[in-house]
């Protein structure tokens, strides 16, 4: 969306993005390699218009929407309501410790 906005084409956007991210996975899968997709959009001339803020188009809190507020939500009504009648065992749980 961000290339849309900069008057990219989306569609050129994306088969920009699968040409390179099919490159990236090749060089992890058969070569071993990290990923390096990142390395190859901000080497990509198509790009140019968006580096400026690559790096806060990939921040993943701008991808959850809601959730961390209905998670909260979910888990202090209907998952504490579930727990209520195991409130006892519950307080008398332990933590457990493997060694291997």
């Amino acid at each position: 969306m961000a290339c849309v906005k900069k008057g990219l084409s989306r569609q050129d956007a994306h088969e920009e993005i699968r040409v390179l991210s099919h490159q990236a996975a090749d060089n992890v899968k058969k070569q071993g390699k990290d990923n390096d997709l990142l390395e190859r959009i901000r080497r990509t001339a198509f790009f140019e218009p968006i580096i400026p803020e690559l790096e806060s188009l990939l921040d993943a809190r701008t991808f959850v929407g809601r959730a961390p507020q209905q998670v909260q939500k979910f888990t202090t009504t209907e998952v504490a309501a579930a727990l209520k009648p195991y409130a006892s065992h519950i307080a008398k749980a332990e933590t457990a410790a493997l060694y291997v």
